[in-house]
């Protein structure tokens, strides 16, 4: 037997936060050494963080990354680790590796396949390197060699696979498994969206398993930079088996998931897949660095952590908005939230999601923990339990005017107080009154809802938003945007009304989906969250903007058309990118219970109120993203604002 251990680091990084990130690394490394770990793989561009977005082409940045790297090599002693940064070579940025060995940098892998998709940008910042080059990096007078490299320690060949590299078709384990490599390590920056941990687990195991080596899978974790959330998930696979999986969505800022590994065996299965070229090639040796034998076996067996069961979509949602939120409060040293509750779907959803952030947290952390976390926040110190510290996070404001009803305010506040926030209350009818009689004398008429209906509906949401900012001023807390998916899509939304907020949580979120989200919370709360049984009186109602008087009725569906129909024309017309002839093709066949006119109809209005409302799309806060597809305009989904409306499409309909 060779037995090997590996590890696994999973870290909370922020762009360019440098002595932090690199303290973290450094933890980590230490924490992998007292658990007997040889082979330390660590996250892509952990040094600088993931989301530098345009400074990752600042020289200062390459600098600092550097200089942060040589503070973490000195760390290295007995150990073999890979460390991400960005490195500049001769004519370009890479996204590279460092494998630092006993103390000392012995070469650098730059990733060969760049993310350009969804929310990345790769390309704008990296070069992409070239399959089999090798070439040097040297730096005040020292040369190493950077490529596509392998490692060879103690007679122990090491690739890599960095991130998107194993998404392609032309895998660099190919090659490597060619070339006898014995263990891939695979350095991620990998965002959470629903069922992708799954997809992930399917290529470590298949590339364990079709390469015949062991396979190492790194992650960051948490919101690192204000719309990615990372849920961690370290992966350890050999031979086709999952032996180890860390945890995901933890609010620690580092976690190692360890493994042993036998080479022997891995080599004995290797043998054994007949496909597979011979792995001794001419120019092997050529792309072969070499590492002193450090190798140690371990003394101690290593209690494997295997996966658990794939998580419902509405629990990962649940775990990874509320560690987006903790984190987005404490990196950007907000004290607590800030939420105008409508009494409705959304902003219910959003209360809930402020408790499950800091019921989580504690779970994990405990209150000291907690507490610890947002150190610039002592009076959070005197709280002995969650609703203790609810009290100090959390701030809900019911604003009312004419139109607004009982069966509204009392689900605000029952929500409010059922998560275990403040609550206020304010009856802002006479600032609407004020504003509308002040333009009425300016245009010598008055205002109806005949004839200037969404004046008099907006001025209402509008007015309710300078006083929201004021308790978000007073208490230095962040103000939360309630606005869904579902109505980004179509604008329905007032712009610097109920769009008013630093960050909006739930924007990649569809309203049908919410609904649904909020029944489990009402019954059983999700992911470890407790229920919250005053939902009840959110859940029973027909969503309303309740903007208009009673008697008109008013309800979201009414102003638009059902929302899980809106839903699925986003996805086709949005996410497929399909025509509206071609979306209400769709729609006929998969729809019966509506009639040709009236889908006719709602195709007409989505796609007319989508072009109209780029604008507001473009100005919406920042959200965090949970799937790979998303109608964020700077990160995902690019319209222009101005265009031509699918209008001669519309037109020929029928």
């Amino acid at each position: 037997m060779r037995r090997i251990r590996l590890g696994a680091g999973i870290l909370n990084q922020t762009p360019l936060a440098w002595e932090a990130n690199a303290n973290r690394i450094i933890e980590a490394i230490h924490s992998a050494r007292d658990q007997g770990v040889s082979v330390l793989c660590l996250p892509e561009l952990c040094i600088t963080g993931y989301g530098c977005e345009d400074m990752f082409l600042s020289p200062n940045t390459w600098r600092m990354a550097w200089r942060m790297l040589q503070k973490i090599v000195a760390e290295t002693s007995g150990m073999v680790v890979s460390v991400g940064l960005p490195l500049y070579v001769t004519n370009g940025v890479y996204n590279v590796a460092c494998v630092v060995s006993d103390g000392n940098i012995v070469g650098f892998v730059p990733k060969q396949h760049l993310a350009g998709d969804g929310l990345h940008y790769e390309p704008r910042w990296f070069r992409a390197w070239p399959a089999e080059t090798i070439s040097e990096y040297t730096d005040n007078g020292n040369t190493w060699p950077i490529g596509d490299l392998i490692f060879e320690c103690d007679g122990v060949r090491i690739g890599f696979e960095i991130c998107e590299d194993a998404w392609v078709a032309g895998r660099p384990g190919n090659r490597m498994a060619e070339c006898g490599v014995d263990i891939i390590l695979n350095p991620s920056a990998s965002h959470f969206a629903f069922g992708k941990h799954e997809v992930r687990k399917r290529f470590v195991l298949e590339g364990s398993r079709s390469f015949g080596v062991s396979y190492v899978y790194a992650n960051l974790v948490g919101n690192e930079a204000g719309r990615a959330v990372y849920d961690g998930g370290a992966l350890i696979a050999s031979s086709g088996e999952l032996i180890a999986a860390g945890p995901r969505f933890g609010f620690g800022d580092v976690n190692i998931t360890v493994a042993d590994i036998d080479v022997e065996l891995t080599r004995t299965r290797r043998a054994s897949i007949h496909s597979m070229p011979a792995n001794v090639t001419e120019d092997v040796h050529d792309c072969i660095a070499h590492v002193s034998g450090i190798l140690a076996s371990p003394d101690t067996p290593v209690v494997s952590n295997h996966a658990a069961p794939a998580e419902p979509e509405h629990e990962e949602f649940t775990q990874a908005i509320a560690l987006a939120l903790f984190d987005y409060m404490r990196k950007s040293y907000s004290r607590g939230f800030v939420v105008s509750m409508s009494g409705g779907a959304d902003s219910s959803a959003t209360a809930c999601l402020i408790r499950c952030a800091v019921e989580r947290a504690v779970s994990e952390l405990g209150v000291a923990g907690f507490c610890g976390k947002v150190a610039y926040m002592p009076e959070l110190a005197k709280a002995g339990n969650v609703d203790e510290l609810m009290k100090l996070l959390f701030t809900g404001v019911y604003q009312a005017t004419r139109n607004s009803s009982e069966t509204t305010r009392a689900a605000a506040e029952a929500v409010t107080r059922g998560v275990g926030g403040i609550y206020h209350e304010l009856d802002v009818d006479q600032l609407v009154s004020g504003y509308t009689r002040t333009i009425e004398a300016a245009i010598g008429r008055d205002l109806a809802w005949k004839t200037d209906d969404i004046a008099l509906q907006n001025i209402q949401a509008r007015t309710r938003s300078p006083s929201i900012w004021m308790f978000a001023n007073l208490y230095n807390a962040l103000l939360l945007s309630t606005s869904n998916r579902s109505e980004a899509a179509v604008g329905y939304a007032t712009m610097d009304g109920d769009t008013s907020g630093g960050l909006s949580p739930i924007a990649g979120i569809d309203k049908a989906f919410l609904r649904h989200w909020l029944t489990i919370m009402e019954t059983s709360g999700s992911a470890g969250c407790s229920a919250v049984p005053s939902l009840s009186l959110v859940n029973r109602q027909q969503p309303t903007a309740e903007l208009r008087p009673s008697e008109f009725e008013q309800t979201d569906e009414g102003d638009l058309m059902p929302y899980p129909l809106l839903d699925q024309i986003e996805g086709l017309a949005i996410g497929d990118k399909l025509s509206p002839q071609e979306v209400l093709q769709h729609l006929c066949e998969t729809c019966p219970q509506y009639s040709k006119e009236q889908l006719i109809e709602w195709v007409k209005r989505f796609f007319r109120l989508w072009c109209r409302n780029q604008w507001k799309r473009e100005r919406y806060a920042p959200s965090f993203h949970v799937d790979d597809k998303n109608l964020d305009p700077r990160t995902w989904c690019r319209f222009p604002i101005l265009s031509g409306g699918f209008e001669y499409e519309l037109s020929q309909l029928k």
